[in-house]
């Protein structure tokens, strides 16, 4: 088989906290990514590693009287430790400390300042410390805050170097329009176009205020602006530097694909790429962003003690388990919510229920029946044709799905097969079978389906699931390395060696309760005091519905005042919200479904008819309307 490259990357991880649920899914997502492709007979390169230069690494060192290099020797570690206890597989670690990274960055710095494409200026305005960017005054929020994290913006003022980003905006967006694929999802696509058809501005690539970062041999007294210096690591890690073989076998002629969450989607689907025009190198071939999780419907707070901790999660369900769940429960670039009873139901349904019973079943039946050595398939029938035939298409939706990181379709498309197998054995009977020494030949082929589907599955299985990969096949009697396995291996059927000597079955997911988790992880506050109580009968007055956003418009005079033009479900109606300054692009609402209340008296504000209001939520003084799932019918009452 010609050789396939493949190289999939994490982002590197800010060293000034430790692994959260957040880093450890898009580290799990790209090593089921990695291990898929290995399967599918790719030659693969995983990298992770951790992003440790910048202001708020020297200032968290300086607050706990360490240099920054003993604070990122002292955090880095962490995150290699927490990747083995999730059986992460990667291939390299890069840390930005490391000279390797340094040598990649001074070049790339130095193709770019070549080609022109740096000058030195001067930066005035409004910069963000924890997320380490300049934010311009059509972004910021609330008062000087941070349209990312929320937090307090500073003021700075200092000689930099700029780097032309401008100059590359119609490549760029011609580049988006020509590879349909290279933003996913499709949403984040569209996000980013917009945002480049705003008007990219040159982008400040130096700091003079703080020492913690690679020196600009070109610009004394300059360090690298730490994007410029983060998004390198990609290319240091597969030779850009010093090894041109390895760096045109990995990155020129590999299919390359960041996976990251949709914070940092702007990062790297504008800056990096334009520095990449810049300096002559291929685009990655996908960038994709995945959503955010909450814990129980709520962010996750230190402040509230809900923060999902991987290492907590997977000593009470087992890593398989944990890996399933975050990759089952969420569409991929969907935000999601951690819930112990939805990890505790897919335990019992999908793990314990339907892939567990099927193997237990099928070996006790086999054993029971004829020992346990494999015996001859016989002729098959039209009901093992069509099981056949569902398999070779469920490769094929697999690996479509896997092409696009859908991750929870594609698993939602193996389990078909499994609840197909399920059935055939109530549909064939087993049971019945063997009481007619006439259909002895019938039931060795029906059984030897079942153990050839399970021995298909397993490697199906395993990229998510790689120890309960290994134990389906240990308990079907195969000792081989599943992680060696290729899906063109199980393409074929009635591949069974006669005689082969199966194992001993045992449950691999054990059932969970869910009653008694939930009530450990979730007690009732018996003590609540509610405030500003009313009763249902005061509530019932409150007619809330589903509107859908038809034309969103400035209100003239006011900075604060929108107005929107909403379908109600009966009537077109005219409401004015104060949230201009939280929607600078307000444009963008037209389309969304929104909670409105219908029923209060209209109002004249500013010359303008307002008749309801729509609702919103309110967090560290950022206002945001509570939108409603595209599903929802409009017109829709609340209650």
């Amino acid at each position: 088989m010609e050789s396939k490259n493949f190289y999939i990357t994490t982002p590197i991880y800010y060293v000034n906290g430790d692994p959260h649920v957040g880093s450890a899914y898009t580290t799990i997502a790209a090593d089921v990514m990695a291990r898929y492709k290995r399967t599918m007979g790719y030659d693969v390169y995983f990298l992770t590693g951790t992003d440790e230069h910048g202001q708020k690494v020297e200032e968290t060192a300086k607050a706990k009287g360490m240099t920054p290099q003993e604070w990122t020797d002292l955090m880095a570690p962490r995150f290699v430790e927490m990747w083995k206890a999730l059986n992460i597989k990667n291939d390299d670690f890069i840390r930005t400390t490391e000279e390797r990274h340094k040598k990649a960055v001074k070049k790339i710095l130095q193709t770019v300042y070549e080609k022109g494409d740096i000058y030195k200026g001067e930066y005035e305005g409004k910069y963000c410390v924890s997320c380490e960017t300049f934010v311009p005054e059509n972004q910021i929020v609330g008062e000087d805050q941070c349209p990312d994290c929320g937090k307090k913006l500073r003021m700075v003022k200092e000689e930099s170097y700029f780097f032309r980003m401008s100059k590359y905006q119609d490549a760029l967006l011609k580049h988006i329009d020509e590879h349909p694929d290279f933003i996913l999802p499709r949403s984040r696509r569209n996000e980013v176009i917009s945002f480049i058809k705003q008007g990219l501005q040159d982008l400040s690539i130096s700091r003079n205020t703080f020492e913690w970062g690679i020196p600009i041999e070109f610009a004394p007294g300059h360090i690298t602006y730490v994007w410029f210096d983060a998004l390198t690591n990609y290319l240091t890690a597969v030779g850009y530097e010093n090894n041109p073989e390895e760096f045109q076998k990995r990155w020129e002629n590999g299919e390359v694909v960041h996976l990251l969450g949709k914070d940092i989607v702007r990062f790297h689907a504008i800056i990096w790429p334009c520095m990449l025009l810049s300096a002559g190198v291929k685009l990655p071939d996908k960038i994709v962003a995945h959503g955010w999780w909450t814990s129980e419907g709520e962010k996750m707070s230190k402040s509230k003690g809900n923060v999902v901790a991987p290492l907590e999660e997977v000593k009470k369900y087992g890593v398989d388990a944990f890996r399933y769940y975050l990759l089952r429960e969420v569409s991929f670039g969907n935000d999601g919510d951690y819930s112990t009873k939805a990890i505790v139901t897919r335990i019992n349904s999908d793990l314990a229920n339907d892939l567990g019973n099927l193997l237990n079943r099928t070996l006790g039946m086999y054993k029971k029946y004829f020992g346990e050595e494999i015996v001859k398939t016989g002729e098959y029938e039209a009901i093992d044709l069509e099981a056949q035939k569902l398999f070779d298409e469920i490769l094929v939706q697999v690996e479509d799905m896997m092409s696009r990181l859908e991750f929870s379709r594609a698993l939602e498309t193996i389990w078909k097969f499994i609840s197909r197998m399920n059935k055939y054995i109530d549909e064939t009977t087993p049971w019945l079978l063997i009481k007619d020494e006439s259909k002895k030949e019938r039931l060795a082929t029906v059984m030897n389906m079942l153990v050839e589907s399970l021995y298909k599955v397993a490697v199906l299985v395993a990229p998510y699931m790689p120890e309960a990969g290994q134990k389906i096949w240990n308990q079907l009697g195969y000792n081989d390395d599943i992680e060696k396995a290729l899906v063109e291996n199980i393409k074929p059927w009635n591949i069974l060696e006669v005689g082969h000597k199966l194992g001993n079955a045992s449950p691999i997911f054990p059932r969970l309760e869910v009653e008694k988790e939930v009530k450990e992880k979730n007690p009732v506050n018996k003590d609540l005091k509610i405030e500003n109580p009313i009763n249902i009968d005061e509530f019932s007055k409150v007619e809330i519905k589903v509107v859908e956003i038809l034309e969103a418009d400035k209100v003239e005079g006011s900075d604060k005042l929108l107005k929107f033009k909403v379908n109600d479900g009966k009537n077109i109606r005219q409401i004015v919200s104060g949230i201009a300054k939280y929607y600078p692009e307000y444009k963008e609402l037209v389309g969304k479904k929104v909670l409105a209340v219908v029923n209060l008296e209209p109002v004249v504000l500013r010359g303008e008819l307002s008749q309801g209001m729509l609702l919103s939520s309110e967090e560290k003084k950022r206002i945001k309307l509570v939108e409603v799932d595209s599903s929802v019918k409009v017109g829709s009452k609340i209650k």
